[in-house]
């Protein structure tokens, strides 16, 4: 399942320089509230041993780390490092936690940002 969450966008302020006079820290907010039920959401259509993919194309940390941070923490998912996934060619690309993320000053990219969340089994969900 592939969540493209409407964000703020603002890994893209060099595309849409105009992004940084339509933006507020309250629209990271209520964007993260949004992103958190979308995500819970996308989360019931993931079978056991499936995975669901979580991107934006902002470098908001409110946005991306502490939406995922918040879905594995009410368990039954697990972030998975995108490396594998993803092939050697990207495997700069992936943070020490595994997520995916695309830096301008680093890749001559938009910023974005990406987790690939595996579900785990019943007996795996339990909090240890």
């Amino acid at each position: 399942v592939l969540v493209d969450a409407p964000c703020t966008g603002l890994g893209t302020l060099r595309q849409h320089p105009e992004i940084r006079w339509r933006r507020s820290a309250a629209d990271v907010g209520r964007n993260a509230a949004l992103q958190r039920r979308l995500l819970q959401h996308a989360a019931g259509l993931v079978r056991e041993g499936g995975v669901l993919v979580y991107a934006t194309c902002t470098l908001a940390a409110e946005e991306n780390e502490a939406v995922v941070r918040d879905l594995c923490a009410a368990g039954g998912f697990r972030v998975e490092s995108a490396a594998a996934a993803l092939g050697a060619a990207a495997a700069p690309l992936v943070d020490g936690e595994g997520f995916l993320r695309t830096l301008p000053h680093r890749d001559g990219l938009d910023g974005f940002f990406a987790a690939r969340l595996l579900r785990l089994g019943a007996a795996s969900s339990v909090r240890r």
